[in-house]
């Protein structure tokens, strides 16, 4: 049975979500259409949907956590709010020419849409103006929030590009898997789980804890999202079924799955090797996925990842009703359905 949102997503989206449309209509007009539309508040002649549209604003929320958890008021955290999600949605916008998706959110990507050139254009105005938002009025809590997010951005840009070159190489360790998530998914998350704290001046320590927790968050949620980019259905990914293996990434069940000395890691291994697969192909490469364990070890690693994130919270002095919700969170996007 499908799990239901947490409310706090909700909560953290009211809150942020009219503070996120302020910040985009500073935008010049031809690159406010696109992102008003990347985010599906509008069709793509700028026509509103009526609806919020969009992910589900997971960093953001987590900003808002992380300001509460300290005892701080919601609205500390709002400025961090809009910027995290400023960053993660450039990062999609980027993501999707890289990976030559044609869908996001079961609609054409920017690229498809507006042309690849533009969408750079568009991503690149999207990234600074993340920046601006948080340093509206440069407050020291703010310039260390702006520096914060520099570094994670920063982390996240290496993460992609280590990922390209992952694709391209034979011998890819689990090691230089998790090296690549920690820096692409983990910093990013890191960053949004700590930065309320840093914008309510909260001690370092806590500030800290707090980002332990978002990295193992992180850390977890790109396994969930290695295994979803396999065996996720379409409905709840927005991607076609099977849709790494097409584009023979080294994901982690793969990374897993050809580490093993098996003929069934040689097969995958052979698969992986052609320039084309069919989609005979890429169900049989899936099979050989999970036949040697790469399923099995990813889900049960994205679990271990969220005990690590729970003993972080555990060990800084934080609002006990912040940190119940930062672990509901935590469990809504590593138990997310197939």
């Amino acid at each position: 049975m499908k799990r239901s949102a947490p409310a706090v997503l909700r909560r953290a989206g009211e809150l942020v979500q009219p503070a996120l449309v302020v910040a985009v209509d500073r935008l010049a007009t031809e690159l406010a259409v696109p992102v008003r539309y990347h985010f599906g508040w509008t069709d793509a002649q700028g026509v509103a949907l009526g609806n919020s549209g969009g992910g589900k604003g997971v960093r953001s929320t987590l900003a808002v956590l992380s300001a509460e958890a300290v005892g701080a008021a919601s609205e500390v955290a709002i400025p961090g709010g809009v910027a995290v999600e400023l960053i993660h949605n450039y990062s999609l916008i980027h993501d999707d020419i890289v990976d030559d998706d044609a869908e996001r959110r079961h609609r054409p990507t920017v690229w498809k849409v507006y042309g690849t050139d533009h969408a750079i254009i568009v991503g690149d105005a999207v990234m600074a103006l993340a920046f601006e938002a948080l340093l509206d009025g440069a407050t020291p809590p703010r310039a260390a929030a702006a520096a914060d997010l520099a570094r994670a951005t920063a982390a996240m840009i290496a993460g992609q590009s280590l990922d390209m070159s992952l694709d391209g190489r034979d011998n890819v360790s689990v090691a230089d898997c998790w090296d690549m998530i920690s820096l692409k998914t983990g910093a990013l998350l890191a960053h949004a789980s700590a930065v309320g704290a840093i914008l309510a001046g909260a001690p370092a320590q806590t500030v800290a804890g707090l980002r332990r927790f978002g990295d193992e968050l992180g850390r977890g949620f790109q396994a969930v999202d290695d295994l979803l980019g396999i065996w996720g259905e379409p409905a709840v990914t927005g991607k076609p079924a099977g849709n790494d293996l097409r584009e023979r990434k080294r994901s982690l069940p793969v990374t897993v799955a050809l580490s093993s000395n098996s003929a069934a890691a040689a097969e995958l291994a052979d698969l992986y090797r052609r320039d084309h697969l069919e989609e005979a192909d890429i169900a049989r490469a899936a099979v050989l996925v999970e036949e040697v364990g790469g399923r099995a070890v990813t889900a049960a690693a994205a679990r271990e990842c969220m005990d690590r994130a729970a003993e972080a919270l555990d060990a800084v002095e934080i609002d006990p009703a912040a940190a119940a919700e930062l672990l509901e969170l935590a469990d809504f996007i590593v138990d997310r359905d197939f």
